[in-house]
């Protein structure tokens, strides 16, 4: 989180650096053109007054080019990081739902496979009763963070013997 506020504050400090330095060229720029013009003042005043007309557009204009790079940058950061958060979390969840699995005497005996997808605990394999699968069930479900419990645990009662 420290590294997303950062980048952003490099960002806008880039964006900040680069828009002085457009000002300050378009300034110059235009103040030469001012002075290198021949004839009348106010000629030259009026040809000064569009130069700085258009400076002024070519920054706004730059000005929201950068705004727009910003915006993406924070977005791209954000969801990216949000990504990864959730890979994580998942899996975390798996981790404690295998890990409950395993400490429990009535299931410690069957390979039942473990996956999570966005805190969506998927249960599979086989087991010899309908009460090993209702608890396998129970001990997933009351796992921090598990949005819920997709069953796809089948009853097979010569299970106890293959195993």
């Amino acid at each position: 989180m420290r590294t997303e506020i950062e980048y952003e504050q490099n960002i806008a400090t880039k964006a900040k650096r680069i828009l002085v330095l457009v000002i300050t060229g378009l300034f110059i720029v235009t103040g030469l053109a001012g002075c290198q013009q021949e004839g009348p003042a106010e000629t030259a005043g009026k040809k000064l007054d569009r130069s700085i007309e258009d400076a002024e557009k070519k920054i706004e204009q730059t000005t929201e080019q950068a705004e727009r790079k910003f915006d993406d940058a924070k977005k791209s950061i954000s969801d990216k990081s949000e990504t990864t958060d959730q890979y994580i979390d998942d899996a975390i969840i798996t981790m404690h739902v295998k890990k409950a699995i395993l400490s429990d005497a009535l299931l410690k005996l069957f390979q039942i496979k473990v996956t999570t997808v966005n805190g969506v605990v998927h249960l599979s394999g086989t087991l010899d009763s309908q009460q090993s699968i209702d608890r396998a069930i129970e001990v997933a479900t009351n796992q921090e963070h598990v949005r819920s419990v997709q069953n796809d645990l089948i009853l097979d009662v010569n299970a106890s013997s293959k195993q």
